[in-house]
């Protein structure tokens, strides 16, 4: 029996890139918690200085993205989401290792990151070697205006220049 290996690669993006962004955002992030950002918002971010968007693409489709903000040292990963076909295939994992990789490379000491309390992508980033660092009170609203905690998280990074 064989088996196909899928060959996830990453890739720059940018404003163009924003329908893939949008439909891998809806599909992924669940409407009950709004978390989601809109069209607008995720192009006038790209528009700033230190902002950076990574693609995630499988068979030459966009499966994936992570939106990225530094400033100076340190950086915050603002928003990472898999298509959910795609998920459990190693692409959220392939996005987050990009991330760090190019945090590293633009000298970013350490990088941040915020998570509904009760979202699954928690092991994801403590496999990565991000550690709790704090904790948002009642930041998220979910269905019937029930609030959830949004948990920081942080690592610290090598630096290559």
């Amino acid at each position: 029996m064989s088996t196909r290996v899928r060959l996830i690669e990453l890739a720059p993006g940018g404003a163009g890139d924003a329908e893939a962004v949008d439909r891998i955002m809806l599909a992924a992030f669940d409407p009950r918690y709004g978390e989601a950002w809109t069209r607008s918002q995720c192009i006038g971010i790209l528009a700033m200085p230190g902002v950076w968007l990574t693609l995630a693409r499988v068979d030459e489709a966009v499966v994936g993205f992570a939106l990225v903000r530094a400033i100076m040292d340190e950086a915050e990963l603002l928003l990472i989401a898999v298509d959910p076909p795609a998920r459990r295939s190693g692409v959220g994992a392939a996005l987050l290792r990009g991330v760090i990789a190019e945090c590293e490379g633009r000298g970013v000491a350490k990088l941040h990151l915020e998570v509904r309390a009760n979202n699954p992508a928690v092991a994801l980033y403590a496999a990565h070697g991000f550690r709790h660092a704090g904790v948002r009170r009642n930041y998220y609203r979910g269905p019937g205006g029930q609030a959830f905690d949004a948990h920081t998280y942080a690592r610290e990074l090598e630096i290559h220049r």
